[in-house]
Protein backbone atom coordinates (compact mmCIF):
# COMPACT_ATOMS: atom_id res chain seq x y z
CA UNK A 1 0.00 0.00 0.00
CA UNK A 2 2.95 2.32 0.54
CA UNK A 3 3.58 2.53 -3.22
CA UNK A 4 0.01 3.62 -3.98
CA UNK A 5 0.00 6.07 -1.08
CA UNK A 6 3.24 7.76 -2.08
CA UNK A 7 2.13 7.86 -5.73
CA UNK A 8 -1.16 9.60 -4.90
CA UNK A 9 0.64 11.95 -2.52
CA UNK A 10 3.16 12.98 -5.19
CA UNK A 11 0.58 13.59 -7.92
CA UNK A 12 -1.83 15.35 -5.58
CA UNK A 13 1.01 17.50 -4.29
CA UNK A 14 2.17 18.70 -7.70
CA UNK A 15 -1.40 19.57 -8.68
CA UNK A 16 -1.74 21.69 -5.54
CA UNK A 17 1.53 23.43 -6.41
CA UNK A 18 0.27 24.06 -9.94
CA UNK A 19 -2.93 25.51 -8.54
CA UNK A 20 -1.45 27.89 -5.98
CA UNK A 21 1.96 28.86 -7.38
CA UNK A 22 2.72 31.02 -10.42
CA UNK A 23 4.42 29.25 -13.31
CA UNK A 24 7.79 30.90 -12.64
CA UNK A 25 8.08 29.39 -9.16
CA UNK A 26 6.84 25.90 -9.86
CA UNK A 27 10.13 24.33 -11.00
CA UNK A 28 11.87 25.19 -7.74
CA UNK A 29 8.83 24.07 -5.76
CA UNK A 30 8.78 20.73 -7.61
CA UNK A 31 12.43 20.11 -6.73
CA UNK A 32 11.88 21.00 -3.07
CA UNK A 33 8.80 18.78 -2.91
CA UNK A 34 10.70 15.88 -4.51
CA UNK A 35 13.54 16.20 -1.99
CA UNK A 36 11.07 16.36 0.90
CA UNK A 37 9.31 13.27 -0.44
CA UNK A 38 12.57 11.35 -0.70
CA UNK A 39 13.60 12.34 2.83
CA UNK A 40 10.25 11.24 4.24
CA UNK A 41 10.41 8.03 2.22
CA UNK A 42 13.86 7.23 3.60
CA UNK A 43 12.32 7.12 7.09
CA UNK A 44 9.73 4.68 5.78
CA UNK A 45 12.11 2.47 3.80
CA UNK A 46 10.28 3.50 0.63
CA UNK A 47 12.87 5.40 -1.40
CA UNK A 48 12.30 3.37 -4.62
CA UNK A 49 8.56 4.06 -4.33
CA UNK A 50 9.25 7.78 -3.87
CA UNK A 51 11.53 7.90 -6.91
CA UNK A 52 8.90 6.16 -9.02
CA UNK A 53 6.21 8.48 -7.67
CA UNK A 54 8.28 11.56 -8.52
CA UNK A 55 8.74 10.33 -12.09
CA UNK A 56 5.03 9.52 -12.36
CA UNK A 57 4.16 13.00 -11.11
CA UNK A 58 6.38 14.51 -13.80
CA UNK A 59 4.57 12.46 -16.46
CA UNK A 60 1.22 13.52 -14.98
CA UNK A 61 2.16 17.20 -15.21
CA UNK A 62 3.21 16.72 -18.83
CA UNK A 63 0.03 14.89 -19.87
CA UNK A 64 -2.72 16.38 -17.73
CA UNK A 65 -3.71 20.03 -18.07
CA UNK A 66 -5.01 21.76 -14.91
CA UNK A 67 -8.09 23.01 -16.76
CA UNK A 68 -8.88 19.55 -18.13
CA UNK A 69 -8.40 20.77 -21.70
CA UNK A 70 -6.46 17.66 -22.71
CA UNK A 71 -8.54 14.55 -23.03
CA UNK A 72 -5.50 12.57 -21.94
CA UNK A 73 -6.50 13.53 -18.39
CA UNK A 74 -9.23 10.89 -18.28
CA UNK A 75 -6.92 8.19 -19.59
CA UNK A 76 -4.15 9.24 -17.22
CA UNK A 77 -6.56 8.95 -14.29
CA UNK A 78 -7.66 5.49 -15.45
CA UNK A 79 -4.04 4.33 -15.78
CA UNK A 80 -3.29 5.77 -12.32
CA UNK A 81 -6.18 3.78 -10.83
CA UNK A 82 -4.90 0.57 -12.42
CA UNK A 83 -1.34 1.22 -11.27
CA UNK A 84 -2.46 1.93 -7.70
CA UNK A 85 -4.59 -1.22 -7.62
CA UNK A 86 -1.72 -3.29 -9.02
CA UNK A 87 0.65 -1.77 -6.42
CA UNK A 88 -1.69 -2.72 -3.57
CA UNK A 89 -2.01 -6.23 -5.00
CA UNK A 90 1.73 -6.69 -5.58
CA UNK A 91 3.03 -5.08 -2.39
CA UNK A 92 1.20 -6.46 0.61
CA UNK A 93 1.50 -5.39 4.24
CA UNK A 94 5.14 -4.83 5.18
CA UNK A 95 6.65 -6.37 8.28
CA UNK A 96 9.12 -3.51 8.57
CA UNK A 97 8.42 0.03 7.38
CA UNK A 98 11.66 1.77 8.21
CA UNK A 99 12.56 3.64 11.41
CA UNK A 100 9.34 5.65 11.42
CA UNK A 101 7.21 2.61 10.72
CA UNK A 102 8.85 0.59 13.49
CA UNK A 103 8.24 3.42 15.96
CA UNK A 104 4.63 3.86 14.83
CA UNK A 105 2.23 2.09 17.22
CA UNK A 106 -1.19 3.78 17.00
CA UNK A 107 -4.29 1.70 17.63
CA UNK A 108 -7.73 2.59 16.27
CA UNK A 109 -11.04 1.28 17.67
CA UNK A 110 -11.02 -1.49 15.07
CA UNK A 111 -7.39 -2.49 15.64
CA UNK A 112 -3.83 -1.41 14.86
CA UNK A 113 -3.20 1.05 12.04
CA UNK A 114 0.03 0.77 10.11
CA UNK A 115 2.01 3.77 8.94
CA UNK A 116 1.48 2.53 5.37
CA UNK A 117 -2.27 2.90 5.86
CA UNK A 118 -1.79 6.44 7.16
CA UNK A 119 0.32 7.30 4.11
CA UNK A 120 -2.35 5.85 1.83
CA UNK A 121 -5.10 7.86 3.53
CA UNK A 122 -2.99 11.03 3.37
CA UNK A 123 -2.11 10.45 -0.28
CA UNK A 124 -5.72 9.79 -1.25
CA UNK A 125 -6.90 12.90 0.62
CA UNK A 126 -4.32 15.13 -1.06
CA UNK A 127 -5.17 13.66 -4.47
CA UNK A 128 -8.90 14.25 -3.97
CA UNK A 129 -8.36 17.98 -3.45
CA UNK A 130 -7.07 19.56 -6.68
CA UNK A 131 -6.31 16.43 -8.70
CA UNK A 132 -9.92 15.37 -8.25
CA UNK A 133 -11.02 18.70 -9.70
CA UNK A 134 -8.78 18.13 -12.72
CA UNK A 135 -10.19 14.62 -13.27
CA UNK A 136 -13.73 16.02 -13.15
CA UNK A 137 -12.88 18.79 -15.63
CA UNK A 138 -11.26 16.24 -17.93
CA UNK A 139 -14.38 14.04 -17.75
CA UNK A 140 -16.59 17.00 -18.63
CA UNK A 141 -14.35 17.83 -21.60
CA UNK A 142 -14.29 14.18 -22.66
CA UNK A 143 -18.09 14.12 -22.74
CA UNK A 144 -18.19 17.55 -24.42
CA UNK A 145 -20.33 18.90 -21.59
CA UNK A 146 -20.19 22.70 -21.69
CA UNK A 147 -22.26 25.16 -19.73
CA UNK A 148 -23.06 28.53 -21.30
CA UNK A 149 -20.74 31.31 -20.14
CA UNK A 150 -21.98 33.01 -17.00
CA UNK A 151 -24.51 30.34 -16.11
CA UNK A 152 -22.33 27.78 -14.42
CA UNK A 153 -23.12 26.10 -11.13
CA UNK A 154 -21.33 28.21 -8.55
CA UNK A 155 -19.08 26.94 -5.81
CA UNK A 156 -17.95 23.78 -7.55
CA UNK A 157 -14.25 24.53 -7.18
CA UNK A 158 -14.55 24.55 -3.39
CA UNK A 159 -17.52 22.25 -2.93
CA UNK A 160 -16.00 19.50 -5.09
CA UNK A 161 -12.89 18.86 -2.92
CA UNK A 162 -14.89 19.11 0.31
CA UNK A 163 -17.49 16.71 -1.07
CA UNK A 164 -14.91 14.18 -2.23
CA UNK A 165 -13.05 14.22 1.10
CA UNK A 166 -16.35 13.83 2.96
CA UNK A 167 -17.46 10.93 0.76
CA UNK A 168 -14.02 9.35 1.19
CA UNK A 169 -14.12 9.71 4.99
CA UNK A 170 -17.71 8.48 5.36
CA UNK A 171 -17.01 5.45 3.16
CA UNK A 172 -13.94 4.53 5.20
CA UNK A 173 -15.96 4.95 8.39
CA UNK A 174 -18.72 2.72 7.03
CA UNK A 175 -21.31 5.47 7.57
CA UNK A 176 -23.26 4.53 4.46
CA UNK A 177 -26.60 5.95 5.63
CA UNK A 178 -25.00 9.33 6.27
CA UNK A 179 -23.16 9.05 2.96
CA UNK A 180 -26.44 8.50 1.10
CA UNK A 181 -27.93 11.50 2.90
CA UNK A 182 -25.00 13.71 1.87
CA UNK A 183 -25.28 12.69 -1.79
CA UNK A 184 -29.04 13.22 -1.75
CA UNK A 185 -28.61 16.62 -0.08
CA UNK A 186 -26.36 17.77 -2.91
CA UNK A 187 -29.05 17.00 -5.44
CA UNK A 188 -31.64 18.86 -3.37
CA UNK A 189 -29.41 21.93 -3.00
CA UNK A 190 -28.63 22.01 -6.72
CA UNK A 191 -32.20 21.33 -7.83
CA UNK A 192 -33.30 25.00 -8.11
CA UNK A 193 -30.39 25.73 -10.49
CA UNK A 194 -30.94 22.56 -12.50
CA UNK A 195 -34.68 23.19 -12.73
CA UNK A 196 -33.99 26.43 -14.60
CA UNK A 197 -32.59 24.40 -17.50
CA UNK A 198 -33.86 25.17 -20.96
CA UNK A 199 -34.52 22.62 -23.65
CA UNK A 200 -30.81 21.80 -23.90
CA UNK A 201 -30.54 20.29 -20.41
CA UNK A 202 -26.98 21.64 -20.08
CA UNK A 203 -27.12 22.19 -16.32
CA UNK A 204 -28.48 18.72 -15.58
CA UNK A 205 -25.85 17.05 -17.78
CA UNK A 206 -23.08 19.14 -16.23
CA UNK A 207 -24.27 18.26 -12.74
CA UNK A 208 -24.66 14.54 -13.42
CA UNK A 209 -21.36 14.02 -15.23
CA UNK A 210 -19.42 16.17 -12.77
CA UNK A 211 -20.99 14.59 -9.70
CA UNK A 212 -20.55 11.02 -10.91
CA UNK A 213 -16.90 11.64 -11.82
CA UNK A 214 -16.27 13.29 -8.45
CA UNK A 215 -17.97 10.51 -6.48
CA UNK A 216 -16.14 7.86 -8.50
CA UNK A 217 -12.79 9.39 -7.50
CA UNK A 218 -13.72 9.42 -3.81
CA UNK A 219 -15.19 5.92 -3.77
CA UNK A 220 -12.24 4.49 -5.71
CA UNK A 221 -9.81 6.07 -3.23
CA UNK A 222 -11.76 4.63 -0.29
CA UNK A 223 -11.91 1.19 -1.91
CA UNK A 224 -8.15 1.30 -2.49
CA UNK A 225 -7.44 2.07 1.17
CA UNK A 226 -9.90 -0.55 2.42
CA UNK A 227 -8.44 -3.16 0.08
CA UNK A 228 -4.91 -2.44 1.21
CA UNK A 229 -5.80 -2.30 4.90
CA UNK A 230 -8.05 -5.38 4.90
CA UNK A 231 -5.24 -7.88 5.74
CA UNK A 232 -4.24 -5.70 8.70
CA UNK A 233 -7.80 -5.39 10.01
CA UNK A 234 -8.60 -9.06 9.67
Amino acid sequence: MIVAGVLLLAIGGVDLLRQFLPAGRRAVAYVIAAVALLLAASALDAVPAAIGAALAAAVWVALVAPDGARRSGVWAAAVLAVVCAAAVLAVGPRAHAGPLGDAWQPVAPFGPVSVDTIVAVAGATVFLLESGNIVVRSALRQEAVVLPTGSGLKGGRLIGPLERVLVFALTLAGAYTLLAAVLAAKGIVRFPEISRDGDSGDRAEYFLVGSLASWACALAAAALVWWGAAPLIT
